[in-house]
């Protein structure tokens, strides 16, 4: 199947590839002309700029966008949105607020271009794992690109089945899900970041609580010098706090215990706040959530080894690298 591609960075990037892997066509395009070069040298077709994109697909088209969300996702959707006919999709693969995703499947509309919004988890791993996705959209155009979020999920797996499940959507099992109309699967991959944010936080002061024990306030008695990269890796073995998180926790514990190449400074991307307004505008009590996100506000005056690992913990799934304020 065709795909046009927008955005070839840490993720954009791995889409084309796993979708060339499964056999699609993907035309491909980014600002950053080696990033076009370095996808076209491996057989996905280069596009100069978004008219040589568009004009490269045949009818009915299909556009990933995977940009920033504000701006840069806004600019080239109002763009696209000028070149593409009745029939095409428009597809929305980064972290956009739902309230955008509904307001521009309702300009698309009259077009008669479809709009749909992914949620798309997973990663600087998403190459080798699959990509878990929560999709937005009409079914009729969900439907129709099925192939293309078939390849890029990650499949049945060795995860043991959810007895029950069988008159259930197959689809969910492999690893992508249509949530429901244009907005729901960014709302629900919102949610999924907000509670991202709390299971980190979590992690994260559970083992600088561990740290902290051998405390020159503590009694002498009372002190153990506990080695965090083994306490990561025997939780990971039948414990029921495992997880992928804490797998990334103890690859980079077992690095670096000391976490010396973070500085404890989080970053937010916007997820974790939204989630705090929808929680807020549904007077839904969320008070993990919250205090995770607050913490993260801290972090940029103050830094903790709980907060090492929380920057460790982004760097390990999404490569994102906080920096030391000056």
């Amino acid at each position: 199947m065709q795909l046009g591609i927008v955005g070839l960075g840490r993720m954009g990037g791995n889409i084309a590839r796993r979708l060339k892997k499964a056999g699609h066509d993907c035309v491909v395009w980014d600002r950053n002309e080696a990033a076009v070069q370095e996808l076209g040298g491996e057989g996905n077709r280069p596009a100069g700029d978004l008219t040589d994109l568009v004009a490269k697909l045949d009818a009915p088209r299909a556009i990933w966008v995977m940009l920033p969300a504000g701006g840069p996702t806004e600019m080239t959707i109002a763009t696209l949105a000028g070149m593409l006919s009745p029939g095409d999709v428009i597809i929305d693969g980064g972290n956009t607020f739902y309230k955008d995703d509904i307001r521009r499947a309702a300009e698309l509309e009259p077009k008669g271009i479809h709009y749909i919004d992914v949620g798309t988890s997973g990663g600087v791993w998403g190459l080798e794992r699959g990509y878990c996705m929560m999709i937005g959209g009409t079914k009729e155009a969900v439907d129709r690109l099925d192939p293309i979020f078939a390849a890029l999920a990650p499949g049945l797996g060795e995860i043991p089945r959810t007895p029950g499940r069988e008159e259930r959507d197959s689809r969910v099992e492999h690893g992508y899900m249509h949530c429901g109309p244009a907005g729901s699967g960014h709302f629900v991959k919102m949610v999924h970041n907000g509670i991202e944010y709390g299971l980190m936080q979590a992690y994260a002061e559970g083992f600088e609580i561990l740290k902290k024990k051998n405390s020159d306030a503590l009694p002498e008695n009372e002190r153990f010098t506990l080695d965090m990269a083994d306490v990561a890796e025997v939780w990971r073995r039948g414990s029921v706090v495992s997880s992928w998180l804490l797998d990334l926790s103890a690859i980079a514990l077992t690095k670096d215990e000391h976490l010396s190449d973070f500085p404890g400074e989080v970053a937010d991307s916007g997820e974790g706040r939204w989630t705090v307004m929808a929680a807020i505008e549904e007077a839904v009590s969320a008070e993990v959530l919250s205090a995770a996100l607050y913490t993260r506000f801290r972090s940029r005056q103050d830094h903790t080894f709980g907060e090492k690992l929380l920057s460790a913990m982004r760097f390990q799934f999404g490569g994102h690298t906080e920096f030391k304020s000056k």
